[in-house]
């Protein structure tokens, strides 16, 4: 079935900006990529109550989890958020993980395994830790209130216990991230021969965007069909607070490989020369929107022709095959195209990196209980289903980014957030 529903010295380079003692040089470019994918995914989340063909509420039980993704639904809705959101699906996740292994190969070398184990627990895991048991909770209770009829009114401590699980929210990204850099810094320390393949792999992607897209491609292929004809993109693994699309786990672990050899052999120095706006990735970045364009309109075409011969109930396997392989096909060369987009216009973006690159994990762990409340509070206008959307994508930016900064200013908090 298709699944669809930072080295320790500063570098000479113009792009690098001056480093805070004892830290990394930041590159604009990666800096662009990260607050990019942090709005994409806040309006992600905040145009889904007002997704055309979002599901029936349902119930507020695990047998009908569905509203974990659609907490809030609204009968205002608005055509083409549909489409907004099938893009974003085919490769923003999976690019965070990219992105994310980029900077682990240096940090293990500046900090070693031991720290960096420890650096991660104190980033990711704390963060976690309080979504969970803080966030996510705030964040569904408006799904309870707005199901609690259909659950039969037990209360939301009740209803929420009697989950079996305790959903996480979008902080499920922070514990699959950390069980994966937890893997990279053991074969750090103990077995570093095995990494060695991954260091040739990132000196050739480099120097051949081309190919290297062609490799991602593949191995997303390769790693994903196989096990999306026999799971169902609904299945999420869980156990307690931890969970991840069941489907999607070897996807992701293939990306924070990938990010991982792209960010080894020459440390920081060599990736930004390589996302530099001069570099032939960014000089092409028409190419790639193109081609980005092309395979995503190709998988569209398919995943709808499998769709309506669902729907007469005619199996149409070849169909779901094809939309399957397109879907992870687009998800790699849209990677690489919004790499070389923001490659090529990262030095006309300084100003607004500056002011949300420092707070852009912090909006990422924040967002989604305003998300949710926002759209909540705004069932009763009678708006249509596009303004609500822009309402509460711009409101709950700007609320996570002011929350975020404040946050950072009390003590302690800027290492985590």
């Amino acid at each position: 079935m298709p699944s669809h529903l930072p080295a320790a010295a500063a570098y000479p380079h113009p792009s690098v900006s001056a480093p805070a003692p004892g830290l990394p040089p930041r590159d604009p470019t990666l800096d662009l990529a990260r607050v990019s994918i942090t709005l994409l995914v806040i309006a992600h989340h905040a145009v889904l109550a007002y997704h055309p063909y979002a599901p029936p509420a349902g119930t507020f039980t695990r047998d009908s989890l569905i509203w974990g993704a659609f907490p809030v639904l609204d009968s205002a809705r608005a055509t083409g958020l549909d489409g907004f959101t099938l893009w974003n699906d085919t490769y923003f996740m999976a690019m965070m993980f990219l992105l994310s292994g980029l900077f682990v190969p240096s940090s293990l070398e500046r900090k070693g395994a031991g720290a960096y184990v420890r650096d991660r627990l104190l980033r990711l895991g704390v963060p976690f830790v309080v979504a969970s048991a803080i966030l996510a909770p705030l964040a569904y209770l408006p799904a309870y209130w707005l199901r609690a009829e259909a659950t039969g009114n037990p209360g939301f401590w009740n209803a929420w216990l009697a989950l079996g699980v305790w959903p996480s929210g979008p902080a499920w990204f922070l514990w699959v991230l950390l069980g994966f850099g937890g893997i990279a810094a053991a074969l750090h320390a103990v077995a570093p021969r095995v990494l060695a393949p991954l260091h040739r792999l990132g000196n050739a992607c480099r120097e051949h965007p081309v190919r290297a897209c062609l490799l991602l491609g593949l191995g997303a292929v390769l790693v994903y069909l196989p096990i999306a004809q026999g799971v169902s993109p609904f299945t999420w693994f869980t156990w307690g607070p931890f969970t991840v699309q069941t489907s999607r786990i070897a996807l992701y672990a293939l990306y924070f490989a990938f990010g991982y050899a792209l960010g080894t052999g020459g440390g920081l120095g060599a990736l930004t020369a390589w996302l530099a706006p001069t570099a032939p990735l960014a000089r092409r970045w028409w190419v790639w929107q193109t081609a980005a364009g092309l395979v995503f309109v190709g998988f569209v075409a398919a995943f709808i022709t499998w769709l309506i011969s669902a729907g007469k109930g005619t199996p149409a396997p070849i169909a779901g095959i094809a939309s399957t392989v397109l879907f992870a096909l687009t998800g790699a060369v849209t990677t690489f195209a919004l790499l070389a987009g923001f490659a090529r216009w990262s030095p006309r973006c300084r100003t607004p990196i500056a002011w949300l690159a420092p707070q852009a994990f912090g909006m990422y762990l924040l967002h989604y209980p305003i998300v949710t409340w926002l759209q909540y509070l705004l069932l009763p206008f009678p708006l249509p289903g596009l303004a609500k959307a822009a309402v509460v994508t711009t409101t709950a930016v700007l609320a996570s980014w002011t929350t975020t900064a404040a946050l950072r200013r009390l003590p302690g908090f800027a290492r985590v957030l």
